[in-house]
């Protein structure tokens, strides 16, 4: 199935009128960004939220995040002027490796390295023409989470908050080497020729490998242990065998091989500290109100490294969730993340105390 087709008909399409430069120092021209608007945007244009999204998500949030949107939610569209746009690189509308790079022939794997950075300016690009002039909150998780943390950085000055879930401040040596495995997994598969997959490739079996082992950090040995245990599937094979071969194959129906492999490539650039001074002097001078939220059984994240974010960033507020399901508890657990959201909204609103670990003041 080509991913093309799974873009929502709500999606709308803005083509920069003038090239758009990595940080690499590559040009790419007629840059297009897919993206979805929810509400209004306010007279004084500033109750604009930006949402990321993850690794394989799409502009579409109120799918995959409906638990935190709606009236009354974390992301309320009667309130809130809600801006979420397909990451560069990405396979659901904006440019990326199954872009044109010209009239009928696709950029493939040769699309050009970018960074999280050149995917937030991007971001930045289209909150700037549809007429935002200040950013209520920056939110998302996972790869979203590096995203937010990076506009709190470009986007000083006119951010007001950002919410940061199951984010590092810097991909570590541990998600380093799974971004190794998943990207060996790809180029072991027989369809990957010369450095790539041909765009017109059949399913792609690498690419289900390295969703499998994915999975496996997304979640925790406690909660694939009390879901699984040592139950055998109905044709026989272990249950969290058939489990993990279901996430490979629903990826392959709905994702791309090189847009897989140019966004880890992109997630293993984040570090806020990169080339300004490093990690303890950005974050010391972390300028918007910053919201951390870190899952005790995240083993891809630990919620280690969102405590020491919150320790080095003057008034960050931290508030951890006690849950099984690993790294993937933010888009599991979602009841529970809009009530931490909306506590550090309101909070931010009254100028109210911190939150305080682990539970809401």
């Amino acid at each position: 199935m080509n991913p093309r087709t799974q873009i929502s008909p709500a999606t709308r399409f803005l083509t920069l009128d003038r090239p758009f430069v990595l940080e690499s120092g590559e040009r790419l021209e007629n840059v297009t960004i897919a993206y979805r608007t929810w509400g209004r945007l306010a007279p004084a244009r500033d109750n604009a939220v930006v949402v990321c999204h993850a690794l394989t998500g799409s502009a579409d949030v109120d799918a995959w995040w409906a638990g935190i949107f709606g009236p009354g939610r974390a992301l309320d569209p009667e309130r809130d002027f809600i801006v979420c746009a397909n990451a560069l690189g990405s396979c659901y509308g904006t440019t990326g490796p199954l872009a044109e790079r010209r009239p009928g022939v696709v950029w493939g794997p040769d699309f050009p390295r970018f960074t999280v950075r050149d995917q937030v300016r991007l971001q930045q690009e289209l909150v700037a023409r549809l007429g935002i002039e200040r950013i209520a909150l920056v939110i998302g998780g996972s790869l979203g989470g590096m995203q937010a943390l990076e506009w709190g950085v470009l986007g000083a000055g006119y951010v007001d908050a950002v919410a940061a879930i199951s984010a590092p401040a810097a991909h570590d040596a541990w998600a380093l080497g799974l971004s190794a495995l998943a990207r060996r997994a790809l180029t072991l598969d027989p369809r990957f020729r010369g450095g790539h997959y041909p765009p017109d490739a059949p399913p792609v079996e690498g690419l289900e490998l390295a969703r499998q082992i994915a999975m496996l950090s997304y979640r925790s040995a406690p909660g694939l242990g009390a879901r699984f245990g040592r139950e055998r599937a109905p044709d026989g094979r272990w249950a969290i065998t058939s489990w993990l071969d279901h996430h490979g194959e629903r990826l392959v129906a709905r994702f791309d091989a090189n847009c897989y492999l140019a966004l880890l490539d992109a997630m293993d650039t984040h570090d806020l500290g990169r080339e300004r001074g490093g990690l303890a002097t950005v974050l010391a001078r972390y300028a918007p109100a910053l919201h951390l939220l870190v899952v005790t059984s995240d083993v891809l994240y630990p919620p280690a490294d969102g405590i020491e974010i919150a320790r080095r960033v003057p008034g960050a507020e931290l508030a951890i969730i006690d849950a099984p399901h690993g790294h993937d508890t933010f888009l599991i657990e979602q009841a529970e993340v809009d009530r931490r959201v909306r506590a550090f909204r309101a909070a931010a609103a009254a100028e109210a105390l911190p939150l305080v670990a682990g539970g809401v003041r």
